[in-house]
């Protein structure tokens, strides 16, 4: 089958590749002339995990190709998907911007009966926008159909999360037969192995994305907070974490307590659907998710006011190690990561920070140019007075904390993770804090 998907970022290149490996011919379609350069060599220009070896398959076989050209996207087949990015506004909505410009980009070249299946994250009413643009400027006009399509990829298993999702959902509008057939016979393979389909309308399908976003923002707000009432009362977050998930009705993943989320999904998203919500007078829904929101922020406070209380209340002059930069493991993403947040508080409270990741750092350095930077996490701790755990890349759990105590000034590490072990570190004389611990 041939299909285009408009708008190559993170999710569009995602969405490509994978769509490639179902068997379908494929060309992306991006403004931004370096970026398609980029893609048709068979790179991303960001990192994710298994993405370059999908995409240098399919481009060397021809089945994935690369333009900046709306008129030979439209040429090439009748089935669009959007994938452009919707950021953040600075009162939380999101700014749809870049996909009314590829509708409006789009719709004057539809001379034929189309299916635009949008993937981009919306505030819910922004479909019948989207059908009203393309039935106005498209010659084809009411034959053009509208689908919604969202997705729910966590960044360092994208690939998985396309190819094997947890469900497909694909939302259509009045008169939906052609998008429906279409979707269904894009998505075979992956409907074909059992993936559960629910097809429903519009709204609920725009709903969909923000509202499982909310939700696990929410969690992990939750046992966040059960963190604050730990370190209060000399309890342990951790295995408080542990009988709640032994609860089916309430689950283990997702609930691991720490320095908190970050990225470009959930905030954005959670504060996208508070927005929402306030624009519907949905008062009680705006503010259970105020609330997560605050507390996720809070967090990264607690983490600075911990340094401060182990560095006598002063961190002026002192030298501070960062392990992590990325809002995450396994990426380079940067946005509104909670590591870099701690980090130039920190910073602009007078201390010496120094930083280390093994991807996020190029991203980094733009970011934050005024942290010191360094690319081996040995090296980083030199002569530190005090090592924040603030990103869990799984080889810090390796390294030898007894060999990393004759490197450093003071031997003082907080775990905001908590993945670090900490018998280890208190039996190679560290001492060790985590969140929520005693």
């Amino acid at each position: 089958m041939k299909m285009t998907v408009i708008g190559c970022g993170y999710l569009g290149a995602t969405h490509a590749a994978c769509m490639a490996e179902l068997g379908h011919q494929v060309l992306g379609m991006d403004c931004d002339i370096d970026k398609v350069h980029t893609l048709s060599t068979g790179r991303a220009p960001f990192y994710e995990r298994d993405l370059d070896d999908l995409l240098a398959k399919h481009t060397a076989s021809g089945q994935l190709r690369f333009t900046a050209s709306y008129a030979e996207a439209v040429g090439f087949a009748d089935l669009h998907f959007i994938g452009v990015g919707t950021p953040q506004q600075p009162d939380g909505a999101y700014d749809l911007t870049h996909l009314f410009d590829a509708v409006r980009q789009l719709a004057p070249l539809l001379t034929r009966p189309s299916v635009v299946a949008v993937k981009s994250t919306v505030p819910v009413g922004t479909a019948p926008r989207v059908a009203e643009l393309l039935h106005e400027h498209a010659p084809a006009g009411d034959l053009v159909e509208v689908a919604w399509n969202p997705e729910f990829l966590r960044e360092s298993f994208a690939i998985e999360d396309t190819l094997r999702p947890d469900r497909l959902v694909l939302g259509f509008g009045p008169g939906r037969a052609r998008a429906e057939t279409m979707l269904r016979e894009a998505f075979t393979k992956i409907i074909d192995a059992g993936t559960p389909t629910i097809v429903t309308d519009w709204a609920t399908a725009e709903l969909a994305k923000g509202a499982a976003n909310s939700y696990l923002a929410t969690k992990i707000s939750f046992v966040n907070a059960m963190a604050e009432v730990c370190e209060a009362s000399a309890a342990n977050v951790e295995e408080l974490a542990d009988i709640l998930g032994h609860d089916h009705r309430i689950g283990r993943r997702g609930m691991r307590p720490g320095l908190g989320f970050g990225g470009g999904c959930l905030p954005k998203d959670l504060r996208g659907f508070i927005a929402r919500a306030d624009e519907l007078d949905a008062a009680p829904a705006a503010g259970i998710l105020r609330e997560a929101d605050a507390v996720n922020a809070r967090r990264r406070e607690r983490v600075a006011a911990m340094a401060r209380q182990e560095l006598g209340g002063d961190v002026r002059g002192k030298r501070i190690t960062v392990w992590g930069a990325a809002f995450k493991p396994e990426t380079d993403d940067i946005r509104d990561s909670p590591a870099l947040a701690v980090a130039q508080a920190l910073h602009d409270l007078g201390a010496c920070v120094t930083v280390t990741d093994p991807k996020a750092l190029d991203n980094a350095r733009k970011l934050h140019p005024a942290l010191d930077y360094a690319d081996d996490p040995m090296a980083a701790a030199q002569d530190a007075d005090l090592l924040l755990h603030l990103t869990e890349w799984p080889h810090y759990r390796h390294i030898d904390p007894a060999r990393l105590a004759s490197r450093v000034a003071k031997a003082k590490v907080i775990d905001a993770r908590g993945t670090l072990n900490a018998d280890d570190w208190r039996g190679a004389g560290w001492i060790y804090r985590a969140l929520g611990r005693r």
